[in-house]
């Protein structure tokens, strides 16, 4: 193996090892945010570990976190409490701050 493939195969490591640490980072974001819903909604105990889990679950549907941010919205103008999605976006910043300084 020549220099140059060893420096390729570094760097696909390194490339694998950031792609599994940005997922991880929002998955522990979104699962705080459904935590921060649930509580809104009055959800407890296993109901609100279950709805966190749909809102990590919702991030699957399409690139981006507008799925989130759709599924969220929905389910709290359901019970009737408006929420912007500027207030939803701007928590979502709060939690990845927060989710950074936990261990993956």
């Amino acid at each position: 193996m020549t220099t140059f493939d060893k420096r390729e195969e570094a760097f696909e490591k390194k490339f694998a090892h950031d792609e599994e640490m940005r997922f991880k980072l929002t998955a522990r974001r979104n699962r705080l945010f459904g935590e921060w819903v649930a509580e809104r909604l009055g959800k407890s105990g296993e109901a609100a570990k279950a709805y966190a889990t749909e809102v990590v679950l919702a991030d699957f549907e399409e690139i981006g976190d507008d799925d989130v941010l759709r599924k969220v919205r929905q389910d709290l103008n359901a019970a009737g409490l408006a929420v912007t999605d500027a207030e939803l976006r701007a928590k979502l910043e709060e939690l990845e701050s927060i989710a950074k300084l936990q261990p993956t």
